[in-house]
């Protein structure tokens, strides 16, 4: 697994540094709204499939192409546009896997895009998560298979922008830890306080 220094990609908007005074306005119109038309088009196809067309095979294809381009557009054009940061996965010689997780330095992006980037990021796959139980318990099982994979692709792009952002796995589980160590803490002052 390669890194390559991710430490200026803002995550969630929350990286915000005073004497680099970043654009609120929009610097990649295009990009921003292609990261969000993709999504937005494949959900509504699904939650009005009926009233479109009452095939199943057409807006099983229609929302299949739609999220493939959703994920090969946030992978490979808003990723980078929009935050800096860009993930791959590269096959050696020897057929071994490495991932491998860049950030653009310095990040250029403006604050609206990078905030666009990761609500866009994050909402969708939880809005697809949530349509999962609705399959479930409405018995669609045919849609089951759908509302999956489109989620698995969402979750797909997220994980691999937020190792972007964080680093690698060992990154990962430090800060799980240090976040669970200052919860605790938190925890233990406010009994200590209490007593």
């Amino acid at each position: 697994m390669q890194r390559q220094d991710s430490q200026d990609a803002p995550l969630f908007g929350e990286d915000f540094d005073p004497s680099r005074p970043r654009a609120s306005k929009i610097k990649h119109p295009l990009a921003s709204f292609f990261h969000l038309f993709f999504r937005t088009s494949a959900i509504l196809i699904y939650l009005l499939c009926d009233v479109i067309s009452s095939r199943f095979i057409v807006s099983m294809v229609a929302i299949i192409l739609l999220l493939s381009c959703d994920f090969w557009t946030v992978k490979n054009v808003s990723g980078r546009l929009l935050v800096g940061l860009r993930w791959w996965n590269q096959v050696d010689k020897d057929g071994g896997n490495h991932w491998v997780f860049e950030s653009r330095k310095p990040n250029t992006s403006s604050s609206a895009d990078s905030r666009i980037f990761w609500l866009g990021l994050i909402v969708f796959p939880i809005i697809w998560f949530i349509m999962v139980f609705s399959a479930i318990f409405s018995l669609k099982i045919k849609w089951l298979v759908i509302v999956i994979m489109a989620m698995i692709l969402q979750w797909a792009n997220l994980y691999g922008y937020i190792r972007c952002k964080v680093g690698g796995e060992s990154s990962l589980r430090s800060m799980a830890k240090k976040y669970i160590g200052v919860q605790i803490l938190k925890q233990a002052m406010k009994k200590g306080e209490g007593q």
